[in-house]
């Protein structure tokens, strides 16, 4: 946009300097004594002095040369390599992070694990543990990443033995955004399925439907049979025959078209082929200018949801049945909270919701301000987007309670967690009000603008990784962007065969496993105790003008990596084979998904390595302790006070009783 300014500064200076010229061969043979010649321009009668016309054009092009100096000293650096963008205001950071918080697992995962653990006693262990782990480590990335001014590679300088974990995250995040943006093409084909008169996922006459399909629940005395798996289906049986209702016939045959399991792939589903083209193409305009058009489009993606869901919750609650609902939601059962699971789950939530441990936080807070206040921005940015789960445990139960009265059924037996809530059971409430039509395009067009924020943040964290990198790409970030896209809808064009769903839902179950937790618990050992907390809050002071109050000094040192080694112990002790319904995955597609899940933890080793192989240093032990103190890179984004940073503290000098009362207590 400044560009663009800048441009037509340059053409009206060109015009006013053309008229100027004009007008002073029109007053030649003026004389000079007088000084407002009267011309006719354009049906106007113009008074005005040829002299101070030039003057004024002379300083137009001198103001309009130093914003072009301005702009070129800020974007290219003395090397002639293109510099980072910032954001052009605050409120595009706090949207574009708030949109990166709330992601689908907040519309879908949380009502369904509040009600599994306790309902609203559920939210006591679900507080305390945003409280002590979730805002704590989110504040820790933001800072470090406004610190540096770095993204997810090149903020572990400060202990370059840890470079694998920026390499690591890399990995996750760029598989994250191959299978999550399957999710979007779902989205976009149920929104184009919305314009279809009757909904197709409403009737039991359409060419994918079976002789068993049924489109009223409430006419069928059966009982529910609830099979397990990330689509969280429900199926109808009764002692004789089964039978399936029209919205999961409509999910399995029309939009996945599903094969029997992952050993038969079968051929692209060339609708949704182009469903998630789409979703790319959008993707791919979205950030293809970096926070320049990301900074913009947040403003939309990342209030629209709220609003659709603001209406939908108003629809709700005139409903039947929609306060029942809202009173299963909230009950509370306090015996649950003796229970170490729920804790544990409570635990899960928070650490996969607010988005830690995956490296888009470093990239956003990058582009910050070096003094903006990032603490008060981490709490409040974390309780918004927690507030939002709650909030949408509301609408979704609302629906819900709807459903429950007027098939029935008991809500238990209806709420689920995962896409078979999105793409099966909500649709199917949806379908019984008046105007199905148009909450369906709502709820659908509210889910792809949630998804759509999550996926821009990771596409441009792996983006700006790669152009931090390699600072050359960054005049050719189009092109970068381009490729990337495309790329990453060919990869991921295995997950709309047949047989994808399968894929989808191997990837799904393995690649957050172990590696965030285990990413967030290596942070919280960096910063707390081998740089030292005391030490990073005094380049915490120098943003904020203040260091980092006790309480998160406690939480990063202590608490936080606690709990996160309690989720990765959970993790390893609690797993399961992965299965999608009654469908159970072979040995060999278990073992590649044991495989995805250690992958990116692999760097961490292989890095180490070869940081201490290369270490300067006469013995390994020499190289081992170079290789964990920061490097020359290590310093404050700020350029006035990069000429004055110099950090010899060393804490490898310290005993630990001295390490421990310096992280807690600071210098005193």
């Amino acid at each position: 946009m400044l560009q663009i300014a800048l441009k037509l500064d340059k053409l009206c200076i060109s015009v006013t300097y053309h008229i100027s010229d004009y007008i002073l061969q029109k007053t030649k043979k003026v004389s000079t004594s007088f000084i407002y010649p009267r011309l006719r321009l354009r049906k106007y009668r113009v008074f005005i002095s040829a002299a101070e016309l030039i003057t004024n054009c002379q300083r137009l092009k001198i103001s309009w040369k130093n914003k072009m100096t301005k702009e070129s000293e800020s974007s290219v650096s003395d090397n002639g390599v293109i510099e980072r963008g910032v954001w052009s205001r605050k409120i595009e950071y706090l949207l574009s992070v708030l949109g990166y918080i709330v992601g689908l697992g907040n519309l879908w995962r949380f009502p369904y694990i509040c009600l599994r653990n306790g309902g609203g006693a559920f939210l006591i262990p679900f507080f305390i543990c945003l409280v002590f782990c979730g805002i704590p480590l989110f504040f820790l990335e933001t800072a470090v990443g406004q610190f540096t001014g770095q993204g997810t590679l090149h903020v572990w300088e400060v202990c370059p033995i840890f470079k694998g974990v920026g390499v690591g995250m890399i990995i996750s995040m760029t598989i994250f955004c191959i299978y999550y943006n399957v999710i979007m093409a779902w989205s976009l084909y149920y929104i184009a399925s919305s314009f279809a008169v009757p909904l197709p996922w409403t009737t039991c006459t359409n060419e994918w439907n079976s002789q068993y399909c049924t489109d009223d629940r409430s006419t069928l005395n059966l009982t529910a049979h609830v099979s397990q798996g990330i689509n969280s289906t429900v199926v109808l049986m009764n002692s004789t025959q089964n039978w399936i209702t029209a919205q999961e016939e409509f999910w399995q045959e029309s939009v996945l078209g599903m094969t029997s399991g992952i050993e038969e792939i079968g051929t692209i589903n060339w609708k949704l082929m182009l469903c998630l083209l789409a979703a790319w193409v959008v993707v791919g305009l979205c950030i293809i200018k970096g926070v320049k058009s990301l900074g913009k489009v947040v403003y939309v993606t990342a209030t629209i949801p709220y609003i659709l869901l603001t209406v939908i919750l108003i629809r709700g609650l005139t409903l039947d049945g929609s306060i029942n609902g809202i009173l299963v939601y909230l009950s509370p059962d306090f015996s649950k909270l003796l229970e170490l699971q729920v804790w544990l789950e409570a635990a899960i939530q928070v650490f996969y919701s607010l988005g830690p441990g995956w490296g888009p936080l470093f990239t956003m807070a990058s582009f910050n301000k070096f003094n903006n206040n990032c603490l008060r921005d981490s709490v409040l940015l974390s309780l918004a987007g927690e507030g939002t789960s709650l909030y949408s445990g509301f609408i979704i139960f609302t629906v819900l309670g709807f459903m429950s009265t007027s098939f029935s059924v008991p809500i238990d037996k209806l709420v689920k967690s995962g896409p078979g809530l999105g793409f099966i059971v909500y649709p199917e409430a949806l379908a019984q009000l008046p105007g199905q039509n148009v909450w369906a395009f709502i709820f659908f067009v509210m889910l792809l603008t949630v998804g759509l924020d999550s996926q821009f943040a990771y596409c441009e964290a792996v983006i700006v990784a790669c152009t931090d990198r390699f600072k050359k790409l960054r005049k050719r970030r189009i092109l970068f962007v381009v490729a990337f896209c495309i790329a990453n809808f060919l990869l991921g064009l295995i997950m709309v065969t047949q047989g994808g769903i399968f894929v989808f839902q191997l990837v799904d179950w393995y690649i957050a496993a172990f590696s965030p937790a285990v990413f967030g618990f290596i942070e919280c050992i960096v910063f707390g105790w081998i740089y030292g907390f005391d030490r990073f809050s005094k380049d915490v002071h120098l943003m904020l003008g203040r260091g980092i109050p006790v309480f998160f000094r406690i939480c990063i040192c202590f608490i936080t990596p606690t709990i996160l080694l309690g989720l990765f112990v959970y993790s390893l002790t609690s797993y399961k084979p992965p299965t999608y319904g009654s469908y159970e995955y072979p040995n060999l597609a278990a073992g590649f998904g044991t495989f995805l899940s250690v992958l990116p933890l692999m760097p961490i080793l292989i890095c180490a390595f070869g940081v201490v192989l290369h270490a300067p240093g006469e013995t390994l032990k020499d190289k081992f302790e170079t290789a964990l103190k920061p490097t020359p890179k290590w310093k404050p984004v700020s350029k006035e006070l990069q000429d004055s940073y110099y950090d010899s503290d060393s804490e490898s000098n310290r005993s630990l009783i001295e390490k421990i009362k310096l992280n807690v207590m600071g210098r005193t």
